[in-house]
């Protein structure tokens, strides 16, 4: 970047959270971190690490009235915190429910909305909703966070179309498979019920939940690499796309999870003939 910018990170003592932080930093812009508990993120002068529960609407309000207090302004805003959810519909509790719902998709609305205000006054700034292909298609015991992330891609969609007259752009990341602890030490899981054991079996090879915490997926993109494409993506004006899609198998698991759903469509006589019309030379 030729100009210096100030990031808010929310999620950031590990994984993508603490990568993207690193990042910026390092490309030279200010970061404030948001974690909920113990970190070990470095001492920096361009860096304010605050204590942030993002289910809290209030708390998503004084955190950016803290980034002002400290840097003056709010150029980009990254709504990574999040977990995982694994349970059939039938599994989840309300408790469950709540949590995923409250945390990633909730939680990036507060802090959305808590940012706008800065933005459109500044008539200028970037909102980066940490999306997944899963927002795309969905996978069996996944539901309840597919439908935290399908919500979360409904407003930001409805988002950018409501705020580019003010200078502001929005970018959903839609992140494929990426090395960190999301599937191991950040995931939840419901209790679970035997009549889905065989399922389980077929689709994670043990019908035992929860899994070890093992550190690491062992596999997919490295969180250095997505948080780069992210900063990249972000340093670029000219790259006006709202879907950022991260990571080497992303792009193939949205073509698939796409095609799916085009083939439901195509059983629907009336789908077939509009979508003719549309090919259809003018």
């Amino acid at each position: 970047m030729t100009s210096r910018q100030v990031w808010l990170v929310t999620g950031a003592s590990r994984g993508l959270g603490r990568a993207l932080t690193t990042a910026a930093l390092e490309a030279g812009h200010c970061v404030v971190a948001t974690v909920r508990g113990e970190h070990s993120l470095p001492t920096h002068d361009r860096l304010l690490v605050h204590r942030l529960d993002v289910r809290d609407r209030d708390g998503a309000h004084a955190t950016v009235d803290h980034t002002l207090e400290r840097f003056g302004r709010l150029d980009v805003l990254v709504n990574n915190a999040g977990h995982g959810l694994v349970g059939t519909v039938e599994e989840v509790s309300e408790s469950d429910a709540r949590q995923v719902i409250d945390t990633n998709l909730l939680g990036a609305l507060w802090l959305t909305q808590a940012a706008l205000p800065v933005m459109r006054e500044q008539g200028s700034g970037h909102v980066v909703q940490i999306s997944t292909v899963g927002a795309v298609g969905t996978m069996p015991t996944l539901g309840l966070y597919n439908a935290a992330k399908w919500g979360l891609e409904g407003f930001s969609e409805a988002l950018a179309g409501e705020v580019r007259r003010f200078g502001i752009r929005v970018t959903i990341a839609e992140l494929g498979g990426i090395d960190t602890e999301w599937a191991t030490g950040s995931m939840r899981f419901a209790k679970p019920e035997p009549a889905y054991d065989e399922l389980r079996t077929e689709l994670f090879g043990t019908p035992e939940v929860p899994w070890p915490a093992t550190g690491g997926t062992g596999g997919g993109t490295a969180p250095e690499d997505a948080a780069a494409a992210i900063v990249r993506h972000v340093a670029d004006p000219a790259d006006e796309r709202l879907r950022l899609l991260v990571g080497d198998d992303a792009p193939r698991q949205v073509v698939a999870a796409l095609q799916l759903r085009h083939d439901d469509y195509q059983r629907d006589a009336r789908f077939r003939t509009a979508q003719a019309q549309a090919e259809r030379p003018a």
